[in-house]
């Protein structure tokens, strides 16, 4: 696994360089100082991943992963910075990690064990579906106190807004998503996903019981939760055609 680590200041780049060493197999092929030398860089070479600290000189981080984001080979990203500021600009860019200066060996370790399994699970997947279809995506990027957690598409059971938030609901836990409920539900695959009311986005594979409500909608029961999502009556041919009701 070949990465690159983009930090203008030395000693950080150095520290980070021995725990890179130190605690996994990933090859460092070149450590930058510029965003601008790291984009003529990459036009001329790929790497699997990106040690990416955002302030740096000529090209911010923030800037350079946005250009990167889209070249047709996309390196995994882990931003590193030492303002916690910057957590939700890294969720929207779809940074594989945010990590904060100083560093914490343990966070680290922790780090680089699950981006080396991402990897190897990249490669080891097929590149297409049956048929020639492109492989969908099966995880989402969630966010929880400037940490970002890279979660399966098959753990989430429902979204709900709030306003501009919207808050995902897995089995154990919830989250507090910065964006409103259409955008999140865009980033979730429509093969399992659906959007069943204007306020609620529900896993379909999820639903253990559909009982008819008033005006011929439908309320859902979830597997595992106590919680009944409602279909609105906009929506409900559209799901009796999903359901095959």
């Amino acid at each position: 696994m070949k990465v690159i680590i983009v930090e203008d200041e030395v000693l950080a780049q150095q520290e980070l360089s021995w725990l890179i060493k130190e605690h996994s197999q990933m090859e460092i092929v070149g450590t930058f100082d510029d965003g601008l030398d790291v984009l003529k860089y990459l036009q001329h070479n790929e790497v699997d991943a990106i040690f990416l600290d955002i302030n740096i000189p000529s090209l911010d981080g923030v800037l350079l992963a946005q250009n990167i984001s889209k070249f047709a080979h996309r390196p995994f990203i882990v931003f590193i910075t030492a303002w916690k500021e910057h957590a939700v600009e890294a969720f929207e860019l779809e940074a594989f990690d945010y990590i904060l200066k100083p560093y914490q060996e343990t966070r680290i370790i922790n780090m680089l064990e699950k981006l080396q399994n991402a990897w190897q699970q990249q490669h080891s997947a097929p590149v297409s579906a049956p048929g020639g279809l492109p492989r969908e995506n099966d995880t989402i990027n969630l966010v929880r106190d400037e940490k970002i957690f890279v979660t399966s598409i098959h753990d989430i059971y429902y979204a709900e807004a709030h306003e501009k938030m919207t808050f995902v609901y897995t089995k154990r836990e919830s989250w507090v998503m910065p964006m409103n409920i259409t955008e999140f539900c865009s980033k979730l695959p429509a093969a399992h996903f659906f959007r069943c009311h204007r306020s609620y986005c529900v896993n379909l594979d999820k639903i253990r019981e559909i009982e008819p409500w008033f005006n011929n909608t439908y309320i859902l029961r979830l597997k595992d939760l106590d919680f009944q999502v409602p279909v609105s009556r906009s929506k409900v041919k559209e799901f009796r055609a999903l359901m095959h009701l």
